[in-house]
């Protein structure tokens, strides 16, 4: 426990220096500070992945058992998904916004009690594990690391909370551009930002790639809790809310495509869908009891 907590530490660090390294190459607009930022980015990441890594072998099981531990791996997908778009789209000055947003993220795992961050044995429903692949380790004595349906389950929702994570921050950054450009002014802090219309479809691309990694979460959740408590859907909160997510961002995709929203309708949607998200992780974890309490 005590090398993956001193890999968080390292991690919590170098997420502060990259946010405010970006934020210095948006504010200042100095390229070798975007240069930096950028490579900070990709040591934070390997950071990050060596707490996931540390965890799972001090653990024993794949680290996305409580709070703690998925709140690293939802970090660590939003970092991949942010270094793909800034490769893809050469826009460093987005990472102003996702970096602080990872910060904080880190900074709320961090405040987590130790009850959270100490290596327990998994609840008994948390143990169910893909027999094939059960057979196929079991030789070499891997079994225990056997990827279950819970562990597919966690990992595909927090890639779609990822990308929905980057699209809220995107949608920020849409409402504010397309404010200025709407009124005919300048900002030389806000012109650094892309035009809106870019914004905005990067903000629709974010969600159209997490939204069928969400939906494949609750599938997969379903399969998984038939297993646990012998009922595929039991009307839980988190089950409730993460159908309410789901929701929200199947209307944001229909009324773009058979509607045509764009602009601040979309970027609206978007942020009360992350909203969302972040009820449905934390609020219901610690206002609404249910089934997933010990998450």
């Amino acid at each position: 426990m005590i090398l993956s907590l001193v890999f968080f530490t390292f991690s919590f660090v170098f997420y502060l220096i990259t946010g405010l390294l970006y934020l210095g190459h948006w504010l200042f607009g100095k390229k070798w500070l975007g240069q930096i930022a950028t490579s900070m980015a990709y040591v934070t990441l390997l950071s990050t992945t060596m707490v996931l890594i540390t965890r799972a072998s001090e653990s024993g099981h794949a680290p996305f058992s409580n709070l703690y531990e998925s709140m690293v791996l939802f970090v660590w997908a939003t970092n991949i998904g942010y270094l793909a778009m800034e490769y893809r789209h050469k826009l460093k000055v987005l990472g102003a916004i996702v970096m602080i947003i990872e910060f904080f993220a880190m900074l709320s795992a961090s405040l987590l009690p130790y009850r959270y961050k100490s290596v327990e044995p998994l609840n008994p429903a948390l143990q169910n594990k893909w027999h094939w692949m059960m057979n196929v380790l079991s030789p070499f004595g891997l079994q225990k690391y056997a990827i279950g349906w819970l562990d597919f389950h966690v990992f595909t929702t927090f890639i779609g909370y990822s990308a929905f994570a980057i699209s809220f921050g995107v949608s920020i950054i849409y409402l504010v551009k397309n404010r200025y450009e709407t009124n005919g002014r300048h900002n030389s802090l806000v012109d650094a930002f892309p035009d809106a219309r870019v914004l905005d479809e990067l903000g629709y691309r974010a969600i159209a790639w997490g939204f069928p990694f969400l939906a494949v979460g609750i599938v997969s959740g379903a399969v998984w809790a038939n297993y646990a408590w012998g009922t595929y859907w039991s009307w839980d909160p988190k089950e409730t809310w993460s159908l309410i997510t789901w929701l929200v961002y199947a209307a944001y995709l229909h009324a773009r495509v058979t509607r045509g929203w764009r602009g601040k309708r979309a970027a609206y949607l978007s942020i009360a869908g992350f909203l969302a998200v972040i009820f449905l992780y934390w609020g219901v974890s610690f206002v609404l009891p249910g089934l997933h309490a010990y998450a």
